[in-house]
């Protein structure tokens, strides 16, 4: 990653920390290390507010340059940082939402006479709003994740369960350069590559705060794919996770196994009509809930409020924030009054799941910008029969 990129994303955190009187940030979670740093590596980045950041790095033992310091413990950072002159904080922040308490309370215990704050929401808050550079890599995510959905048709076979068609989709997206890793915030958030759902399973409630859930295979991960034989008059929804650069791209496209039921066509079209009139009403300024509650009044009068976002467990949002980790800010639900603001990414996921027939309905990726909005994930939006 350029300096003069990564210096763009260290000043955005340290603007916020001087609005609180914060002196520096030590980061050393993956996810923020490679928002501050440009790459994952096991240690710490030391963000002072008004000198160049140290990191202080364990693993690998390959690394070296100016302000790079090679150790063994953290307890190491406290020397060296007198070695170097710089003044110790009084007011020091850590990632207190992400760290273990036995890591939190051994970094803090380093620094005694420092006052001791939470900084994750500060570098979530940062991270909201993506640089140029960080829109043009979910622009070529979605690129090569759009070829790979383009290929879906050509990978199914008649007879094949959701889980073996999934596995197909799947190569598909590595063979584009899909890393795999899914990153999501907040520890009981996971799931593998995404998920892909057909019939009834679309509507099985799940632990996981996610549109859809699905039972899964194992109590171990219940979500996603369950087994199910792909059925003539199915829906089967694409939900697999674009992570081709670091950045989570979204998308969910619909197929199915011959034709449906006429009620699921006009169930996708009530979805697309959402879609367009959220992005039509999203511009800088426009608050979260009013995208929501515009998503909810145009599903009630279509008819299909019973069934959308789920059946008997319903999700409370249309639409995600994603970044590094796929559920950023914003958040388009209910009581979320922050505003859009150019540079927010977010998933735009109207659903709807029908008894015996599965789930229809869309998700992009749209970033804001100055005027409104951007779709970065450009795919054909129809159902395309398998």
């Amino acid at each position: 990653m350029l300096q003069p990129e990564l210096k763009i994303r260290r000043d955005k955190i340290r603007w916020l920390m001087a609005q609180q009187g914060i002196d520096a940030a030590l980061i050393t979670c993956n996810v923020n290390m490679l928002y501050t740093y440009g790459r994952v590596v096991s240690g710490y980045l030391y963000l002072p507010l008004n000198a160049p950041a140290r990191l202080f790095v364990k693993r690998p033992n390959n690394i070296s340059g100016e302000h790079i310091f090679a150790i063994r413990k953290p307890e190491q950072i406290l020397e060296l940082l007198k070695e170097n002159n710089l003044p110790l904080p009084t007011k020091l922040m850590l990632e207190g939402d992400e760290l273990p308490y036995s890591e939190y309370n051994r970094l803090a215990g380093m620094f005694p006479d420092a006052e001791i704050v939470n900084g994750t929401p500060i570098i979530r808050q940062a991270r909201s709003i993506k640089t140029p550079v960080e829109v043009e890599l979910f622009r070529r995510s979605g690129a090569a994740h759009a070829r790979a959905y383009n290929n879906i048709p050509s990978v199914y076979r008649h007879g094949m369960t959701d889980l073996e068609l999934s596995i197909e989709i799947e190569r598909l997206m590595r063979l584009e350069g899909c890393l795999g890793i899914f990153r999501v915030f907040g520890q009981s958030m996971e799931i593998f590559m995404g998920s892909l759902l057909t019939g009834d399973n679309a509507a099985a409630p799940s632990p996981y705060d996610f549109a859809l859930g699905g039972e899964g295979f194992d109590p171990a991960l219940p979500g996603g794919a369950n087994g199910t034989v792909l059925q003539e008059g199915h829906s089967v929804m694409v939900d697999l996770g674009g992570n081709f650069n670091g950045y989570m791209g979204d998308m969910s496209r619909v197929f199915s196994i011959g034709k449906l039921k006429e009620e699921a066509y006009i169930a996708h079209q009530v979805c697309l009509d959402i879609q367009e009139q959220i992005a039509a009403m999203a511009q800088p300024g426009v608050v979260c809930e009013d995208l929501y509650n515009a998503a909810i009044d145009l599903v009630t009068q279509a008819g299909f409020a019973n069934y959308f976002m789920g059946i008997t467990q319903q999700a409370r949002f249309i639409g995600h924030g994603i970044g590094l980790e796929i559920n950023e800010a914003p958040v388009l639900a209910p009581r979320v009054k922050q505003k859009l603001e150019p540079g927010m990414v977010f998933a735009l996921e109207p659903k709807i799941v029908l008894p015996g027939i599965g789930p229809v309905g869309i998700e992009n990726s749209w970033v804001v910008t100055t005027e409104g909005v951007e779709k970065l994930t450009i795919c054909n939006e129809e159902i395309i029969e398998l």
